[in-house]
């Protein structure tokens, strides 16, 4: 019994012996064998196996772009010779120039806004560097909010806005207009100017407030902005200005190549006087002009709720909309409506402004060049008119008439003649 015993136990070692031999046996060919690979191993095997032939692993090599030897702010030179000021525009026109994604939506959206920009500054005399002002603040976007509870393409603060015309009533907030915004801005940079004689302290002015700088440069004894020191964001602010003036004044020399058509269009707008007795729903508006919801809070960004207000307002509706919301607006029977006027409608515009075709004899065919000249349109500019909007009211960008007219900027004259393409 106890001799069966033994040799069992020996028999179930010997067997236990050879189990594990066996398994270990089975690792190691398994070892020398391709491993089965985890899920995230297949992927980046698959990954290798299709990368093409040629491609290096080695780091992809970043270019270097320098700053600018020199620039200057509203014609005022920046002393790029000291080592701090030259240090602190290199990092604003580093950020920036790598910040591909930005730049294009930059170049895009500057087609659209920029001529509405440059005519101001021209129609004020001031330089055309206070543009670069707008992307800073709000990357050109007229919608764009602070926490701080700036607003608008301009960044207006509640008391500066309502203090150069933008005020708000209800949930009508003017400080979303982008031309009187634009006005606005312009007009407070003037002042800002008037008292501190500096491009640069004005511009640092208008970021933290005209009494920080008045504090800083008594404090300090110095009225040069390169030599106080401010708040962190306007330490930066004149330099981001400034080193996207750089890039954007000159793309091409950073890499930069938007083909042209890929810019975004300047709207085009019929704009309605509409005088409510009551609170109108936006959606009533937009059933009215054939739109959506949507877009007229688009190209209505003042009217921050659901409804427009009672009171006098304009609204800008798609081009070519304006008659039918005026016929369908006064048939509504659930609004209380005083009037409804299209100001800007391209058809009335025509009517008042473009002279009567010369009369032609009947029997005679017109050549192509005489049936050309009769669909041409000529436009007597009138005290008050800017370019962008006889643009918008004969459907037609502001470069499209600048080049029919050979006009160097966007300056106009009372009487002058402008041919409509």
């Amino acid at each position: 019994m106890k001799g069966r015993r033994q040799t069992k136990r020996l028999g179930a070692a010997a067997a236990a012996v050879g189990l594990i031999l066996g398994v270990c046996g089975c690792a190691s060919v398994q070892k020398t064998d391709t491993v089965q690979p985890t899920v995230a191993g297949q992927v980046m095997e698959s990954h290798k196996a299709s990368a093409p032939a040629g491609v290096s692993s080695a780091p992809m090599s970043v270019p270097f772009i320098p700053p600018p030897n020199s620039i200057d702010l509203c014609g005022e030179p920046v002393p790029l010779e000291r080592q701090d000021v030259y240090e602190r525009f290199d990092k604003e026109v580093t950020l920036i120039v790598y910040n591909h994604a930005q730049v294009y939506l930059w170049l895009k959206r500057m087609e659209r806004y920029f001529p509405i920009i440059e005519e101001r500054l021209h129609q004020y005399n001031l330089p055309e560097d206070l543009k670069y002002v707008a992307i800073v603040e709000s990357d050109l976007l007229p919608d764009a909010c602070s926490p701080k509870g700036a607003a608008g393409p301009w960044q207006f603060m509640p008391g500066t806005g309502a203090a150069y015309g933008l005020g708000r009533s209800g949930s009508v907030d003017k400080r979303y207009d982008f031309e009187h915004s634009t006005e606005s801005a312009f007009l407070l940079l003037s002042d800002l100017y008037k008292k501190y004689h500096s491009w640069s302290l004005a511009i640092a002015a208008y970021n933290c407030g005209d009494r920080r700088i008045l504090d800083e440069s008594r404090i300090q004894g110095s009225r040069d902005y390169y030599d106080l020191k401010l708040p962190h964001e306007t330490e930066r602010y004149v330099f981001r200005i400034l080193a996207v003036k750089a890039v954007l004044s000159n793309p091409n020399q950073y890499g930069y190549d938007l083909p042209k058509g890929w810019g975004y269009m300047e709207f085009r707008l019929d704009r309605v006087s509409v005088s409510l007795s009551r609170p109108v729903p936006i959606q009533t508006i937009a059933n009215a002009a054939g739109t959506t919801y949507r877009e007229i809070k688009r190209l209505n960004p003042i009217f921050r709720s659901y409804d427009i207000p009672a009171g006098n307002h304009q609204i800008n509706l798609p081009m070519g909309t304006g008659k039918i919301f005026e016929q369908s607006f006064r048939a509504g029977n659930e609004v209380a409506v005083g009037k409804v006027s299209p100001e800007n409608s391209t058809v009335e515009e025509q009517d008042l402004s473009a002279p009567a075709a010369p009369a032609v004899a009947p029997a005679k065919e017109r050549s192509p060049k005489a049936k050309q000249k009769a669909r041409e349109k000529i436009y007597l500019v009138k005290k008050g008119d800017s370019l962008s909007a006889i643009a918008q009211r004969y459907q037609v960008s502001t470069q499209e008439l600048k080049s029919a007219n050979k006009l160097k900027s966007n300056d106009l004259k009372a009487g002058q003649k402008l041919r409509i393409p």
